[in-house]
């Protein structure tokens, strides 16, 4: 698959008579998000091959639990990681073959407590300084609203609103749409970006190229806003690209790891050593939030985070220290 299409669907007959294509069509069915689709089916390949290729319906809670617990003892995933593969096999059999099992009993991921990795405002900016546009806006993006990689590179021109001074955030994480900040000294270059936008998608309407790719409920609700103006990327790939699941040749948006590779290449000329990439920007912008002292429901509105605990871990990294605590020889 095309890297500037990884988040179209996979095409699928329209009567699968493999597995795992009925698998992903009763995901579709059920309205899961493509980005869960990827990962139950990854599991669900992960633990057919780990068994030797067995059959699934010749499995069952032996097999899950060896599994979970190789996760665990030899692989050393964390929590997070091991509670995806039991949701993707636990939705696999009881929701989509209707085979239930016992309770399991696995070998837990050990949990470790790490803080997020928070730049200074210095170090956020003296790498935004080693980007060229598109990449430097999409950082300041990602730092100047607390958008995700994906959040950034998924806006459209409808999506931003220069005259309330905000951004909307379409089927963020967990499928929530929110509103949040628009840095005022970006208004000029998102212009500029957006004029770019506008000169491909005339372009690409004089060559006959398709339409801009919609989620599936929205491309039944909207037909052929695909084609409005206000519906293409702002971050368009450079070429158009086939749509792997209709064939349609159409223009993406830039690809992630591409946004990936600029802030890690920025960082080292930057001379900044900590693990970070686009993410990190997000966790800055938290914290700079409640260092500045905004309320945490405001910031946890922003960031759109469902549960605030979420959203406190940021207070362990604000202020001096990972507590706040002034160090003795501080104080002169």
């Amino acid at each position: 698959m095309n890297n500037r299409t990884r988040d179209i669907p996979v095409s699928i007959p329209d009567n699968p008579v493999r597995l795992l294509d009925q698998f992903r069509a009763w995901l579709r069915t059920n309205h899961y998000r493509y980005q869960t689709e990827r990962t139950y089916v990854h599991w669900v390949i992960t633990y057919i091959r780990y068994h030797g290729r067995r059959h699934p319906r010749e499995m069952s809670a032996p097999e899950i639990q060896a599994l979970l617990t190789y996760l665990a003892a030899q692989r050393h995933c964390s929590p997070a990681t091991q509670k995806i593969a039991l949701n993707a096999l636990n939705c696999f059999y009881r929701k989509f073959l209707k085979i239930d099992f016992p309770a399991l009993n696995f070998r837990q991921s050990r949990k470790y407590r790490r803080p997020p990795v928070v730049f200074t405002d210095e170090e956020a900016r003296s790498i935004i300084e080693q980007l060229t546009d598109p990449f430097k806006l999409m950082a300041e993006l990602m730092y100047g609203s607390g958008l995700r990689v994906s959040e950034a590179l998924r806006l459209r021109i409808k999506d931003i609103d220069f005259g309330q001074g905000q951004l909307i955030v379409r089927e963020g994480k967990g499928n929530k749409d929110r509103v949040t900040v628009l840095f005022s000294q970006l208004y000029d270059r998102l212009k500029i970006q957006i004029d770019l936008a506008t000169s491909y998608y005339k372009q690409d309407r004089e060559n006959g190229v398709g339409p801009a790719w919609m989620p599936y409920a929205l491309a039944r609700k909207y037909s052929g806003e695909g084609s409005q103006l206000g519906w293409q990327f702002i971050f368009p790939s450079r070429e158009p690209a086939r749509d792997p699941q209709t064939g349609i040749i159409r223009r993406h948006h830039h690809h992630p790891d591409t946004i990936r590779r600029q802030i890690k290449n920025a960082a080292q000329e930057a001379g900044i050593v900590k693990l970070c990439g686009p993410h990190t920007f997000r966790h800055s912008f938290a914290t700079r939030l409640l260092e500045n002292g905004y309320d945490i429901r405001t910031v946890q509105e922003l960031l759109g985070h469902s549960d605030v605990s979420t959203t406190e871990r940021y207070l362990h990294v604000m202020n001096r220290g990972g507590l706040g605590v002034i160090s003795p020889l501080d104080r002169g």
